[in-house]
């Protein structure tokens, strides 16, 4: 059955937008919504009543994932179109929320035009996206994805000392394990880019193939703590000193293994971080990512190949983290690309350099990702800012997607 072609209502989107952004909304027109605080608690029941206005039906599993399913025709695997509600704290109004408002809007289409879906249409909302209040983070969907220890994630607690458990109890949004998904026709993941490329190239939609591996390195130098007005330079052991060399020595040699590759030297302990006192120890990390493992194992070769020794100071390296490249599932993500064809909007491939619930869900579910332009690359910050008119770009490719799942049905 071919369905024909529709559109979202986009003033209603921006209207449900600015909604969901009224619960945590900073003096600064940015979001803190913490997962399963208050203001998440309340979002949580604001989704709820909007879907339950549309007929559908909404339940939870034991980790507070969000399901409302507008039924289908028949009772096949449905298609889910998901994100996350919480924030970051100081967070923008569009990173998760708006992959879950994109089920809504879908949904909210497909009951305006009177069309009931052959498969049932299922919109998420996966708990402890960000990892803001609880870590790590995409908790829930790495506990579904068998990447997590359900008992693990229950003992995390936020800075207040309240577990991960507590909290979800406390909520009231603990549900059954039986209600987790398990099979799907397709699980969608709408998404602001977090980045500057789709607006620097004036394009309207990402087409993402991929959330990229990565390794994290920890670097320890150990030097000796001195007085710094009395021992001479050439008697010293400054770690700082060696760690600042190390630092020259990465970026000299990462910088010129692929264009695409990023690394960060993003955290750095000096200690004991008296200016009076010669550093005897200091602690940084390398995080690298890239799509092809084989650029990421080299550098982790420049990384193990750095000196055991400088500057009289001993240098260690310890990896403490790391993940293979996940790829999306190659027909659903042609059809996202048809899609965006079909709707004449710019679009390009894209991999994403940041993670996202959809890399967990990949694992077991037929998953693909879009990504729509962020203002000036901004994410994580109250600046934090995607075009209405985007917005609802992105949602229509979605919304065309699921036409076409439907139509195949």
């Amino acid at each position: 059955m071919q369905l024909k072609q529709i559109l979202v209502n986009g003033e209603r989107l921006k209207e449900t937008i600015e909604a969901f952004a009224a619960f945590g909304r900073t003096d600064k027109d940015g979001v803190t919504r913490l997962s399963l605080s208050e203001q998440d608690v309340q979002v949580r029941r604001y989704f709820a009543a909007c879907c339950e206005e549309l007929g559908m039906s909404v339940e939870t599993d034991d980790l507070g994932n969000m399901y409302a399913t507008l039924a289908g025709s028949t009772e096949g695997p449905p298609i889910v179109i998901g994100s996350h509600l919480d924030t970051v704290k100081k967070g923008g109004r569009f990173d998760g929320v708006l992959g879950v408002i994109a089920g809504l809007e879908v949904a909210r289409t497909l009951v305006d035009h009177g069309i009931q879906p052959r498969l049932p249409v299922t919109v998420m909302n996966f708990t402890n996206e960000e990892g803001a209040r609880f870590e790590p983070s995409m908790m829930a969907s790495g506990v579904l994805s068998g990447k997590f220890d359900k008992a693990d994630m229950l003992e995390k607690k936020d800075t207040e000392g309240v577990s991960f458990g507590e909290a979800l109890e406390a909520s009231g949004y603990a549900g059954e394990a039986e209600n987790r998904i398990r099979e799907a026709a397709a699980y969608l993941e709408l998404h602001i880019e977090q980045g500057p490329v789709l607006e620097k190239e004036n394009l309207q939609i990402g087409l993402v193939d991929c959330v990229v591996g990565m390794a994290c390195y920890e670097i320890e130098v150990t030097g000796e703590s001195d007085h710094a007005g009395t021992t001479p330079m050439e008697m010293r052991r400054d770690a700082l000193f060696a760690a600042t060399d190390l630092i020259t020595e990465l970026r000299r040699k990462l910088s010129v293994l692929d264009p695409e590759l990023v690394y960060t030297m993003g955290r750095m302990n000096v200690l004991p971080n008296i200016h009076t006192v010669i550093p005897n120890k200091v602690i940084f990390t390398v995080e690298a990512r890239h799509k092809d493992m084989d650029v990421v194992r080299e550098v982790e070769a420049v990384i193990h190949g750095l000196p055991e020794e400088l500057l009289d100071c001993t240098v260690s390296k310890s990896k403490l983290w790391g993940r293979d490249t996940v790829w999306f599932d190659p027909d659903i993500c042609g059809l996202v690309a048809d899609a965006t064809q079909k709707l004449g909007y710019s679009s390009r491939k894209l991999a994403s350099g940041a993670g996202h619930d959809a890399q967990f869900v990949a694992g077991f579910l037929p998953s693909a990702m879009i990504f729509v332009p962020s203002v000036n690359g901004k994410s994580h910050c109250e600046e934090e800012l995607t075009s209405y008119e985007d917005c609802e770009s992105g949602v229509n490719v979605v919304l065309e997607t699921v036409l076409s799942l439907l139509s195949r049905a």
